[in-house]
């Protein structure tokens, strides 16, 4: 049982991802190139009808992608060379082709191949399940520009299509060698390391909803960040 379609069910982005997203874009058309001055907060306020919490966090998350820097007590500027940065998990509400091409003025391409196939001992103890259940098994390929930058293999229990479900999502990074499809994929040599990101993605109840192991060029990103939402004391 194969599948190309487009993947996970997304959840609607917060207003202050589609605000970055919309300048992200102006970015990559060259609307504003390098050095031009972005819009204040207050003005950006006005434009996009929001307060100003929603634009700072906006401008916030530009900036720790790299697209925009700050010069203080004078204004925000587009930068020369938009570093590459991979922020979970706010990349996990939107598809792999908006965030790919949010990264870089580049052209995104991304494969899946959906099948339901029996879990192996560690994808089933992985996910609470039993030796020889089945489960549906997703490999996501990304290309940019022609070049291969990422490969996935995602896990889920059978019936489930997304992860609409979790209310944790748990990653281990670190610098390991590749399996030979993900190798072969990212064109990685023998003996060469990747960067490798192991996601859990856990229920309220426990469950585990979903397992994602994935691959990218050790040089890919200039910087990994974590960012979650944390509980206000009353």
């Amino acid at each position: 049982m194969a599948s190309n379609d487009k993947g996970q069910a997304r959840k609607r982005l917060p207003k202050y991802m589609e605000i970055a997203a919309d300048i992200r874009q102006k970015i990559k058309t060259g609307e504003w190139p390098p050095d031009h001055v972005v819009p204040s907060a207050a003005a950006l306020c006005d434009q996009y009808d929001v307060s100003m919490s929603v634009t700072k966090k906006a401008l916030d998350l530009l900036k720790s992608e790299g697209h925009v820097y700050a010069v203080f007590g004078v204004a925000t500027y587009v930068a020369n060379r938009p570093r590459l940065v991979r922020i979970s998990p706010e990349r996990q509400v939107e598809g792999a082709e908006t965030s790919f091409r949010n990264e870089s003025n580049a052209d995104a391409h991304i494969d899946r191949d959906t099948n339901q196939v029996v879990a192996t001992s560690e994808v089933a103890e992985g996910l609470g399940l039993s030796l020889g259940d089945e489960i549906t098994h997703t490999v996501t390929r990304a290309s940019v520009d022609g070049q291969p930058v990422s490969i996935s293999d995602t896990y889920q229990p059978l019936g489930l299509t997304d992860i609409s479900g979790a209310a944790e999502l748990e990653e281990t990074i670190a610098d390991e060698l590749p399996s030979p499809a993900h190798a072969e994929w990212l064109n990685i040599a023998p003996g060469d390391q990747v960067k490798t990101i192991r996601q859990r993605f856990i229920a309220a109840d426990g469950r585990v909803v979903m397992l994602s192991d994935v691959s990218y060029p050790r040089d890919r990103y200039d910087a990994f960040i974590f960012r979650m939402s944390l509980p206000v004391e009353s």
